[in-house]
């Protein structure tokens, strides 16, 4: 059986992959979900984030704490992505394969900030809500914190989610930061590290958010060795979709573990 370690995506928290936790560990599996800083029911706040490293420490944490021989099956969400990617190029040798669920990934040849980019001009022509940007650095740069709000999550993120999830996500979402100067850098990622992990995309395609073409825009520009699709699901795949995302990491598990 395999082990699959779930990476949430900015502003949630390990609680958005509660029925997929469910569906593995009926299977057989070990999963252990994980609040990234400042998300869910880590006690770091938002102003302690200094840098994506001080994000991404409970999972790097994690991976150095398995053992020599223990490998797991990370799985990234939107912009879990860039923190499993950080993860693999740290330990990749405890990496059977990284599943990207409608996320943000990057590639060898381009700052990890390029695909984020990407993401911000597909939306910045379009309404936001109730949702908020903050930008830091000035109204000249990228954004670099955010907070979606109830409306636009019912209507852009959750919109084929239960309605019972959209109300626990207005209770749990907290405010999550982008850290492009940190990730404008070139050589966070080598061949060598991540680019010897086994990656597999998931494309959701009903999703609002990262919408399919940026998703295939993300796969044409880092290859992977495999590519799956769920039909009707919302950017909340692990919600709308957790049957079909629990046969589709199944299939991983058999396949690359």
């Amino acid at each position: 059986m395999a082990h699959f370690v779930l990476v949430h995506g900015i502003c949630h928290g390990a609680w958005c992959w509660y029925m997929l936790v469910s569906l593995l560990q009926s299977a057989g599996h070990r999963v252990t979900p994980l609040d990234l800083g400042a998300s869910g029911i880590n006690p770091k706040q938002i102003g302690e984030l200094n840098s994506v490293s001080d994000y991404a420490q409970p999972l790097m944490e994690f991976m150095a704490s398995l053992p020599p021989h223990e490998k797991v099956i990370l799985v990234g969400h939107s912009y879990g992505g860039v923190v499993i990617s950080l993860a693999m190029e740290s330990f990749p040798t405890k990496v059977s394969a990284a599943v990207y669920v409608t996320a943000f990934m990057p590639n060898l040849h381009s700052p990890i900030a390029t695909g984020i980019a990407e993401f911000f001009k597909s939306i910045m022509g379009e309404p936001r809500m109730d949702s908020q940007l903050w930008f830091d650095d000035g109204p000249e740069n990228p954004p670099t914190r955010t907070l979606f709000g109830p409306k636009y999550i019912a209507a852009k993120v959750y919109q084929q989610s239960p309605k019972e999830d959209i109300q626990l996500a207005i209770t749990l979402l907290r405010q999550g930061k982008f850290f492009m100067k940190d990730l404008s850098k070139d050589s966070l990622l080598t061949k060598e590290n991540f680019g010897s992990v086994n990656r597999v995309y998931i494309v959701c395609k009903d999703d609002l958010l990262i919408k399919e073409s940026l998703q295939n825009w993300y796969i044409e520009n880092s290859p992977t060795v495999d590519v799956k699709f769920i039909d009707g699901a919302d950017h909340m795949a692990m919600l709308s979709k957790p049957q079909v995302l629990c046969k589709y990491l199944q299939q991983v598990a058999v396949k690359y573990n």
